[in-house]
């Protein structure tokens, strides 16, 4: 699959709007590589945490990341333009599930990653399974099968 050709967000994906700031170009101009890491987890928090309350539902919590990985497709510059992160289950399990990205506009993708997340008890400090309520939270955005 070509990831540079546009695509329209899918139903299964969520949809986060961000723009770049100065402070995040390095010195050749475009976006540093580790800031990124600061988009995705904002689309995740925007995902899991703001717009489930902004709706009235309980949001999804205790989540840890047990593993990134991020493929640079091309250069993101500064832009008054704002990009997007999509973002969608690839596979959940009982205490785990798996998020893809697409940070993005409309004519191309600059970063695809993938996520792994754990649910994870903050007080016991240890790994736990998902409710059936956060289970049933994360598969609105498992994606179909092909």
């Amino acid at each position: 699959m070509d990831n540079s050709a546009p695509l329209p967000p899918a139903e299964y994906r969520h949809i986060y709007e961000f723009h770049t700031r100065f402070g995040d170009l390095d010195p050749q101009g475009h976006v540093n590589n580790c800031t990124f890491l600061n988009y995705l987890e904002d689309a995740r928090l925007e995902m899991f945490h703001s717009d489930p309350v902004r709706k009235g539902e309980t949001p999804v919590r205790g989540m840890v990341i047990s593993r990134h990985e991020i493929d640079y497709k091309r250069p993101l510059m500064f832009s008054v333009n704002p990009y997007r992160v999509e973002t969608w289950v690839t596979e959940a399990r009982a205490a785990s599930f798996k998020l893809a990205y697409e940070v993005r506009d409309d004519e191309h993708a600059y970063v695809t990653a993938k996520s792994t997340l754990v649910a994870f008890d903050v007080e016991a400090e240890r790994l736990r399974r998902f409710t059936s309520e956060e289970r049933a939270f994360i598969e609105r955005y498992l994606r179909p099968s092909d």
